[in-house]
């Protein structure tokens, strides 16, 4: 099969191989983190309004998803966070061609707004600032979901959107920037390390 013959589909379906053993990236190889990038990028310039279309999730959902993204790795004086970096579009991308993590993702977020009805009367979105802190902090811990039985989904699914939510942030241009990585570059000279400081 050529090169040009591999169809977006064909790209994206290889994500359920995962990682390579290695790499700093989390749930997905990096080749398919470029394409999946590039192909958010060629889907806003095409838009007139700039603007990327969901493909799995529901508007509902897809907000939600953005705004956990954004509490993952918000912006900060040095970067954009996980929405500037387009970590939202990334994975509901991915997600589309992803019957896994459709389940994992969109059950997830179903998980989310059910428990918060249940702790707070209403959904998710809709809870206080200190309403979402409090279901995070039980779900960003795998301790709770073994003194909680029934937070084990939830437990499961942040952990998952938390690593997919890193792959997508640090595969953008902001992530890279943010790192300072300049790639492999060759130098004259290594001055070695720089001296401790005196105690």
């Amino acid at each position: 099969m050529s090169e040009h013959s591999v169809t977006r589909r064909d790209i994206l379906r290889t994500l359920a191989v995962g990682a390579v053993g290695g790499s700093v990236l989390q749930v997905i190889p990096l080749k398919a983190a470029e394409f999946a990038h590039q192909a958010v990028h060629n889907e806003k310039s095409a838009s007139p309004a700039g603007r990327y279309v969901p493909k799995y999730f529901s508007p509902h959902q897809y907000e939600m998803l953005s705004t956990l993204c954004d509490t993952i790795i918000p912006r900060d004086e040095k970067s954009g966070g996980a929405v500037e970096a387009g970590a939202p579009e990334f994975i509901d991308l991915l997600t589309s061609e992803n019957e896994e993590w459709q389940t994992a993702l969109g059950g997830g977020l179903q998980w989310l707004d059910s428990s918060c009805s249940d702790r707070y009367s209403n959904a998710f979105l809709d809870c206080t600032p200190a309403q979402r802190k409090e279901i995070l902090d039980l779900i960003a811990f795998r301790k709770n979901a073994k003194q909680d039985s029934s937070l084990s989904q939830g437990v499961a699914f942040f952990a998952f959107l938390r690593r997919l939510t890193c792959d997508g942030f640090y595969t953008s241009k902001i992530g890279i920037e943010d790192l300072q990585y300049i790639g492999n570059t060759a130098l004259r000279e290594f001055p070695g390390c720089p001296p401790l400081p005196e105690a």
